[in-house]
């Protein structure tokens, strides 16, 4: 089973690639990060077309999360629980029959972006992950196997970005930020991409400023975590970076798992 994740940054202006990706790749399961539409608005037909079923949590103009699966999608939960006062679009969980008669839970998460540090908007990042360490505790209480895929953003290491020195005042790369990831891995969930290589240059994004792609100044902050009932079952990982060059394309590119 090939599971991927991508934030599309506006599912309708890279419609033209994710359908071109999604061809060429053929992926069974893709989680989508800020697809930018209303669940009215998402543009199915194509994608359906393509043999996929679709399932979106989203948000007009920014935000919004999808799932989109060649196998049925079951139990599907939008939003993350313990803030119902919490309107913003980041979270979408589901199930997906595996080969073997069992199941994968996956799940699309947007974290927040949390920059300036000092406002409010850096303490709901912390916050939100917060609550993401309850349900990952609830989830692998279950003993199934589940994928926590999206854009963290975060920084998880300095080897993780080109340079790590011109991120120490963005909220990506604070201690806060990055012992909130190293809390969920130590809860027992494993990041795909350090399971098989701690090669460094290895990114997910570029910002389109200031030439980052044609320098190479990237950074990883697309992850897929996995609960050990699916580490035990990680057959390989990939970053399709060559999407990044395309026409109109997405800032990040998609980064998938294989599960035997």
């Amino acid at each position: 089973m090939k599971i991927a994740t991508w934030n599309i940054n506006g599912v309708k202006a890279r419609l033209d690639g994710l359908v071109t990706w999604l061809g060429e790749a053929s992926p069974d399961v893709v989680c989508l990060q800020e697809i930018k539409s209303v669940d009215e608005a998402f543009p199915r037909e194509p994608i359906e077309a393509l043999g996929y079923n679709v399932a979106t949590h989203g948000q007009k103009g920014f935000n919004g999360v999808a799932i989109l699966s060649k196998r049925p999608l079951e139990d599907v939960t939008p939003r993350l629980s313990g803030d119902e006062d919490d309107v913003q679009a980041r979270f979408l969980e589901a199930i997906v029959p595996d080969d073997n008669g069992g199941i994968v839970r996956v799940v699309s998460a947007y974290m927040p972006n949390g920059n300036p540090i000092g406002t409010e908007k850096f303490s709901y990042k912390l916050a939100w992950m917060e609550r993401l360490e309850t349900w990952v505790d609830e989830r692998l209480a279950l003993e199934e196997p589940f994928v926590l895929a999206g854009d963290f953003n975060i920084i998880p290491e300095p080897i993780d970005a080109r340079h790590p020195e011109r991120w120490t005042d963005d909220a990506l790369f604070q201690p806060e930020t990055r012992n909130a990831y190293r809390k969920l891995t130590a809860r027992g969930l494993t990041d795909a991409l350090r399971a098989v290589t701690d090669a460094g240059d290895i990114y997910t994004f570029w910002d389109y400023q200031a030439g980052a792609w044609q320098k190479n100044n990237g950074i990883r902050i697309d992850h897929l975590l996995l609960s050990p009932e699916a580490a035990d079952r990680l057959a390989g990982v990939g970053i399709d970076k060559h999407v990044r060059a395309w026409e109109k394309p997405s800032d990040h590119v998609p980064v998938w798992i294989a599960l035997s």
